[in-house]
Formats: C-alpha cells, structure tokens, sequence
C-alpha cells in the first residue's frame, strides 16, 4: 500500500503549477446565468495583435477569482489603437472570449481586429461601412472582433454561440467573429 501522505499535494501548490505552466483547465458550460459557472480553477486569454505587434498569453481567473493586474493588461491590449484610449473591457466579455477558445480546442492565439472602439473611431468607422452600430458595444468594451487562421467563421460563432451569453456575429466575407456580452443575439453568415 502507498503512504499518501507523502504523495499528496495542495490544492493551491497544483493550481500554481497549472499556472506556472500555462495549462488550462476544460471548463463545463452550463445554459444558467452564470454560464461559466464550474469552469475549472483557470481561465485565460491568448491573442495578439497584427496592428500593434502586441501579443498575450494571459491567465486572468482563478478559483473564482479575477486577477485584478491581469485583468487591467487586458484591457490596455484591447484598447483602441488608434487613439490609445482605454475603457476597462467587461469580464463576461473575457469570459465569453476564453470559453469559446476552449470550446475550438486550439492552442493558436486569437487574432484581435477591434476591442474597445473610441466614440472617434466608432464614427470614422460609420462612415466607411455601413456595419458599424452608431451604439456598438465596442464602445462600453463589452465587444471583441476575433479571427484565428485554424478556424473557420462559422466554427468561431458556434463555439461563441455555444455559451448562451451574449451576442455573435459572422462576417464571412472579412473573416472575423464579433463576441459580446450583450443580449444574446446572433446575425450574419
């Protein structure tokens, strides 16, 4: 018989080595409003950003908790880079974002078009395109437009789609999914 007592370890020693290594934990979904509710000890964020360079590989939840620095380097990543303006980015955003990433089960970092818009580039974009909303949730920061190059369009609205949490946009013809943590909604094909 083996002696446990000198096998065992905390809970908070794996959780740091989880951590340390970067290894995520498959979350459940579940259709309540908490829909990430029991979705393992650690969430994170992976993107970078072809118009800044920037890149992240960001843990920003564990044990139930959010990481408050982790949280705030998010938000500075998804800013408006054209103005460098920030708004703090809602973590059921995050949240919708990470579980979705999970769902796909890709290791590639998403691609970030737009996070957080200024009211200044929200109407320079109106201008241009008739697809921009004159009350876009991208500028609350409850909005993400996403790409990854290993998936398609429509696996990233249906991965999205899948959290009962917000709303899902497919712009096939431009190769993004727009995430948002508004009410739940999808459009596009």
């Amino acid at each position: 018989m083996t002696d446990t007592s000198s096998l065992s370890i905390s809970r908070r020693a794996l959780l740091g080595a989880f951590a340390a290594t970067a290894v995520t934990a498959a979350p459940t979904y579940s259709k309540a409003a908490g829909f990430l509710r029991g979705s393992g000890d650690i969430r994170r964020l992976k993107m970078y950003s072809a118009r800044t360079g920037e890149k992240i590989d960001m843990i920003y939840w564990i044990e139930g908790d959010y990481i408050k620095d982790a949280v705030q380097e998010v938000t500075w990543f998804m800013r408006d880079w054209r103005t460098n303006d920030t708004k703090h980015i809602d973590m059921r955003t995050m949240d919708i974002m990470a579980a979705a990433h999970n769902l796909m089960d890709v290791n590639e970092p998403y691609m970030l078009l737009s996070g957080y818009r200024s009211p200044k580039t929200n109407a320079m974009l109106r201008r241009r395109s008739s697809g921009v909303a004159k009350n876009s949730l991208h500028l609350k920061g409850q909005a993400a437009d996403l790409r990854l190059a290993s998936r398609s369009v429509n696996q990233m609205a249906r991965a999205a789609s899948s959290c009962h949490a917000g709303g899902v946009g497919r712009y096939s013809g431009s190769n993004f999914v727009h995430m948002d943590c508004g009410p739940v909604r999808s459009w596009g094909r």
